[in-house]
């Protein structure tokens, strides 16, 4: 399995509240976890980067012979749901914390299987001769789309496109929303926060994997995207087959 990965504060930005972590549990298994925090001051910072470090964890400890992806399935919400503890008991006995909360999307591949999980509107694209989003925002345009009130077109121009219905540490309950595929040789994870999605086409991502090396997609697609306005933090894992 070849990870690669960047992160950026963006070009508007002064704090970045986007973190990661992307590696192997072993031979045949990887995994990586972004999360793009919210809220005043440096608690987006902390709710990320929190989420971060409790998720990985779980995954890692929870890891054991002859586990299966049906395993990792289980394993991902019950992480994302520690996480979610976690931040909601944080923000409710520190002020300065009240308020904040972050997306998290979160893949596993073992062999050819991949198992993943995501809450908010951070996004997992599986990436081969075409683009294909696995993930759906939890978000308010993304309810209007499906509703048929506005076209995704219009949803790129909305002025609540940023606005998500779900996140970590906001409520004491979170849904997690999980799924299996197969990763065929050659394919591409790319894990990414809304750093990257609202500066950069679908169809610039997928020609950036198309016209250079899986090594440097990751910061080919951040220059894009600072160079499309920067307007956000940006972070871009990839994870190939």
């Amino acid at each position: 399995m070849r990870i690669y990965s960047k992160i950026d504060i963006g070009k508007e930005r002064t704090l970045n509240q986007d973190a990661f972590f992307a590696g192997e549990i072993s031979q045949d298994i990887a995994f990586a976890v972004v999360c793009d925090g919210m809220g005043g001051a440096n608690a987006g910072d902390v709710a990320s980067q929190t989420a971060v470090k409790t998720i990985s964890e779980y995954i890692i400890n929870s890891y054991r012979r002859k586990i299966t992806i049906r395993d990792f399935v289980k394993i991902l919400k019950n992480a994302i749901i520690s996480a979610n503890i976690t931040l909601y008991d944080m923000a409710s006995k520190d002020d300065a914390l009240k308020g904040m909360g972050t997306t998290v999307v979160v893949a596993v591949v073992k062999e050819n299987e991949v198992a993943i999980a995501h809450v908010g509107d951070s996004r997992i694209y599986l990436v081969n001769d075409e683009i294909t989003q696995l993930t759906r925002d939890h978000s308010i345009v993304q309810t209007l789309i499906e509703s048929g009130e506005i076209s995704p077109e219009a949803a790129a121009r909305h002025p609540r496109k940023n606005v998500i219905t779900r996140a970590l540490g906001v409520e004491a309950d979170v849904a997690v929303d999980t799924a299996e595929l197969i990763l065929q040789e050659n394919e591409s994870l790319l894990l990414c926060t809304d750093g990257l999605t609202n500066f950069v086409t679908v169809e610039d991502i997928l020609k950036t994997f198309k016209e250079n090396d899986t090594a440097i997609v990751p910061e080919k697609l951040v220059e894009l995207a600072n160079a499309g306005g920067g307007g956000d933090n940006i972070t871009a894992v990839t994870l190939t087959k």
